[in-house]
């Protein structure tokens, strides 16, 4: 298993987005209902933001809530509200305590009021955190913010030649954070499902059958580790990339 003493502190990713899968198969296996791997999730949220401010990651964005997801059963969505209101209220100290601010990315309007409330109020008293930023994606997915962007453009009536790469950047839910460098995902799944797709494109993914609630410090520098063998070249040759350094 990789420890901490494995990793280059001069190569560590900015920006680290996990997708947070398994929960409710975990359960299943421990013969429970799906919500009781949601709410045992809550230590590996923790773990992971503690491993990303112990290697000095920027910035932390978790998949934690998909647009898709209001498909599920209602009483699943109403404990995951109720868990969110939970979680925030009972980590806002650790949050405090590991100097990290918290941010959300999504359609927040859909979001319960109370649930919006905590949040906010979270949001609120870490705003002056200088370590890592973690970035709850809540009610979130790349077709929802590429959509949305799009209608914004046309309502601030920009013509065609004002539009490239870095304008529809500029109307992007992740606008005021770099694009990851790395994202994990958890539970044996080889897909990104509607996570980031745009700000994805030269992204390092890391794929792990490990699931989500088993996920631990040391799954967080295994997953850096093994981004730090990897040559990271942005259509260049390899000979480009090496006589730049």
């Amino acid at each position: 298993m990789t420890t901490i003493e494995q990793i280059d502190r001069s190569r560590v990713p900015r920006h680290v987005a996990i997708i947070m899968d398994g929960n409710g198969r975990w359960a299943m296996r421990q013969k429970h209902e799906r919500l009781f791997g949601h709410r045992n999730a809550m230590t590996a949220v923790r773990q992971a933001v503690e491993a990303a401010v112990q290697l000095g990651v920027e910035y932390l964005t978790l998949y934690t809530f998909s647009t898709e997801n209001w498909n599920r059963p209602q009483a699943e969505i109403d404990g995951l509200m109720e868990l969110l209101i939970k979680a925030v209220h009972d980590e806002t100290k650790t949050l405090m305590d590991n100097n990290v601010r918290l941010q959300t990315i999504g359609d927040l309007q859909r979001i319960p009021e109370r649930s919006r409330t905590v949040l906010q109020g979270c949001i609120d008293r870490t705003a002056a955190n200088t370590a890592t930023t973690l970035i709850l994606a809540l009610s979130y997915s790349s077709r929802w913010e590429v959509a949305e962007a799009l209608r914004q453009i046309c309502r601030d009536g920009l013509k065609d030649s004002d539009i490239d790469e870095e304008t529809i950047r500029r109307y992007l839910a992740t606008r005021d954070y770099p694009d990851p460098d790395l994202l994990i995902r958890t539970g044996g799944e080889l897909r990104i499902s509607n996570f980031l797709l745009w700000q994805a494109a030269y992204t390092e993914f890391y794929f792990t059958d490990l699931l989500w609630p088993d996920f631990r410090h040391e799954h967080f520098y295994e997953a850096v580790y093994d981004y730090q063998q990897r040559q990271r070249r942005y259509g260049k040759t390899e000979a480009q990339v090496e006589a730049s350094k």
